[in-house]
């Protein structure tokens, strides 16, 4: 028998019959992923393991480097077999890791493999994972069609063109694809060159010049428009903390033009800009009906020497310690006081600041929409099963369970569908110790709807997303 057994997860018999029954089967909606909207479009064919499993994936990177590997066989130039080989030398000291959980549930899911990865079965796994990747059903086209995926979302750039979109959309590929409006490098006037050379891709994108802060927001709201032409429901912003001091649209004229002549903001000025586009963005998101996601907490790109090797996203971000109560209420009121309050999900890296942002959403709901503000699945490292207890533990003792959207995979890889089956085994145990000591009903009734609506149905209602199929 493997390690991946039907009753992986599943501590007790009603948890078991829980995720059997209701939840084992039903379909996926993935609201927000950073999957390449080129790969899908294009329905790419991978060549081998090392580039499905192990392109742009920084939480292995992490470890791969705290393993002693090299720089080479993490981002570097080594050959794929070799970065396997890193990866497979790696994951027996993963245990206890969740990436050792998803690392034999991703072989068995998509491969049938069943065995441990050891530096000693790395060469059997790659022969028979690389035989099975020129099979359809293991390109994205198959790999969405096989895990059920109704809606895959993906994190685009206001200056992104969204062709590929539009040739998915096109495509006979039953799933939505579609974009997510974030514009985090609008705010970026405390690096002016990378400012610049974005505002050079805005500009061209959205056919207009961009000289001034006016036509800035002019600009960004004609993609903000045209992202809702291509099926865009949901805005998102990756942020420290929350901006609500913001400046007035001359004062941001001013920190605009001086980046623009490539003098970097100073941080005041920098988050007063900041809290003005943001105010802007919540009204965009207010007036179409979107949902606005904040992804809060982090501290990015902490290695400097690492950072310039190898650019963002490299692995080098971690759990911030920001004051985040005032600033979120700041925000928070600020649009509301605006009438200008979207829909929003907030996701909190910091399990310190777990109940100080779950209570804080509480304030700001109404509106006649149910759980108009939402606390966000367990995010980035605490994207596993303590952190997602923690963060369903603090929904519940504060707020609507019963209202929660539920997980996604917030992934590069096109392996990692398998999320969505461990957070529901995550979830059914949950429920099942819950039911077993007595502390909610033993009620099918009950339970059969509350894990169909967590696993996907909120999120149909809530983020409204246009569809391709029926969910059935």
């Amino acid at each position: 028998m493997g390690f991946i057994t039907d009753d992986f997860l599943l501590s007790n018999n009603t948890a078991r019959r829980l995720y059997h029954e209701f939840a084992e089967h039903l379909p996926i909606v993935d609201y927000h992923t950073h999957l390449p909207p080129h790969d899908i479009a294009g329905n790419r064919q991978f060549t081998n393991l090392a580039e499905i499993w192990l392109e742009g994936d920084h939480y292995k990177w992490r470890l791969m480097r705290a393993n002693g590997e090299p720089e080479s066989v993490c981002t570097g130039d080594a050959p794929p077999y070799e970065k396997f080989l890193a990866w497979a030398r790696t994951v027996p000291h993963t245990l206890r890791n969740p990436l050792y959980h998803w690392t034999h549930l991703e072989l068995k899911r998509y491969f049938d493999i069943d065995c441990l990865l050891t530096p000693e079965s790395a060469e059997e796994v790659w022969k028979r994972a690389n035989a099975r990747l020129s099979e359809p059903q293991l390109r994205p086209h198959g790999i969405l069609e096989r895990f059920n995926v109704l809606a895959v979302c993906t994190t685009d750039d206001p200056a992104d063109d969204l062709s590929a979109h539009r040739t998915a959309a096109e495509s006979e590929l039953g799933t939505a694809v579609l974009p997510t409006f974030r514009p985090d490098r609008a705010l970026a006037v405390d690096q002016p060159e990378a400012f610049r050379a974005w505002l050079e891709r805005l500009e061209a994108t959205a056919n207009t010049s961009v000289n001034s802060f006016q036509d800035l927001k002019d600009a960004l709201r004609a993609r903000h428009d045209a992202f809702h032409e291509a099926g865009c429901r949901l805005s998102d912003h990756g942020l420290p903390y929350c901006f609500a001091n913001a400046c007035s649209d001359a004062e941001a004229e001013r920190v605009f033009q001086a980046a623009r002549s490539g003098k970097a903001a100073c941080r005041a000025d920098y988050e007063r800009y900041a809290a003005n586009l943001l105010l802007f963005f919540g009204e965009l998101d207010a007036e179409k009906g979107w949902t606005k996601q904040l992804h809060l907490g982090p501290i990015r790109n902490v290695n400097t020497r690492l950072f310039r090797q190898v650019g963002p996203d490299a692995g080098c971000d971690s759990i911030g310690d920001w004051l985040q109560a005032e600033a979120m209420a700041g925000y928070l009121d600020a649009l509301d006081r605006r009438d200008a309050l979207p829909r929003m999900v907030v996701y909190n890296v910091n399990p310190a600041a777990n109940y100080v942002i779950a209570t804080m959403i509480g304030n700001f709901q109404g509106g006649g929409i149910p759980g108009k503000l939402q606390y966000g699945a367990a995010w980035w490292y605490l994207d596993q099963k303590e952190g997602m207890q923690w963060q369903m533990n603090t929904l519940s003792n504060t707020g609507l369970f019963t209202r929660f959207l539920g997980m996604l995979t917030d992934s590069r890889s096109f392996l990692s569908f398998t999320r969505h089956e461990y957070f529901r085994r995550v979830l059914c145990d949950l429920l099942g110790r819950d039911v077993e000591a007595g502390e909610i009903p033993p009620d099918d009734d009950v339970l059969k709807p509350l894990i169909e609506d967590i696993c996907f149905r909120n999120a149909l209602r809530f983020l409204r997303l246009p569809l391709k199929r029926e969910a059935g």
